[in-house]
């Protein structure tokens, strides 16, 4: 069927992923650096990515596109590369549509394309490969549960470093707080005791691939934005350190001397080391 689907040109497209979190259909995600329509199926044409995008790199196309022709999708995956046609299948696997991703799978079979299968059923316990991943389990440490709700400090969205546009106003002259995607979840009071006054971008060193792409980012930030100081929260295996090099190598491109701090949590908790770097 010919219909309404969005086309994004890659030539505009700087990667900035403000499109990213507006898409309700989680049709479009940052790979390689680049805004990819990952899924003809559910994208629903109705162009609300367009008028958040500071490129006027998407425009609303007529083209043939049959929602439910996995085939048809799958073709215009292997055009867009290896990335791609994982984040496509991951993503229909996590809307249980498992009879379109066996189909999927089976096309690909019959191009001659291997698919590693775990980097589409992720599993959790392998996520990580360095000292740090064994499983622990802290149910058995005792909790100071208290009873209420207490306020967020965060202070905008997107918050993850591939979505976040360098040159978004909250940055300017901020206290930036760089915490790794595991912090929040290791250390209770992250919000009250780190979060207040600062605004926040979050990243992986281990798993986010393109660390040319925030470097790019954070030397922006640094050198047009005026950021006054950088908080760096790590935990304390050894993949996580890879963010406070990538922060040194930022501050050494744009030849700006700032503040930096270096938090770091434990597997448990507890704050292990906080220093000036």
């Amino acid at each position: 069927m010919i219909r309404e689907i969005i086309e994004i040109d890659e030539e505009k497209c700087d990667g900035c992923g403000v499109c990213v979190p507006v898409c309700a259909e989680g049709a479009l995600q940052i790979i390689d650096g680049k805004a990819r329509l990952i899924s003809d199926l559910f994208c629903d044409g109705l162009g609300a990515c367009i008028q958040e995008c500071p490129q006027d790199a998407i425009r609303v196309i007529k083209r043939e596109a049959e929602p439910y022709d996995e085939l048809k999708v799958m073709e215009n995956m292997i055009r867009a590369g290896e990335n791609t046609i994982i984040a496509h299948l991951r993503h229909l696997y996590e809307h249980n549509e498992i009879d379109l991703l066996s189909q999927g799978l089976e096309y690909l079979s019959e191009k001659g394309i291997t698919i590693d299968p775990e980097r589409i059923y992720i599993k959790q316990d392998k996520a990580c490969a360095c000292a740090g991943s064994p499983a622990v389990d802290f149910h058995e440490v005792e909790k100071n549960e208290e009873t209420g709700q207490r306020d967020s400090f965060l202070t905008h969205w997107p918050v993850q470093m591939h979505l976040i546009s360098p040159n978004a106003p909250q940055y300017k002259n901020c206290n930036l707080l760089l915490a790794a995607d595991c912090v929040p979840f290791a250390y209770a009071d992250f919000h009250k005791d780190f979060l207040k006054d600062k605004v926040l971008a979050i990243a992986c060193p281990k798993l986010d691939a393109n660390q040319q792409f925030y470097l790019d980012k954070l030397v922006n930030m640094i050198s047009i934005q005026g950021i006054k100081s950088i908080s760096i929260m790590i935990m304390e295996v050894p993949c996580c350190s890879g963010l406070f090099r990538l922060v040194k190598s930022a501050i050494e491109y744009s030849g700006i001397e700032l503040p930096v701090e270096v938090i770091v949590i434990g597997i448990n908790g507890e704050i292990k080391q906080r220093v000036s770097a």
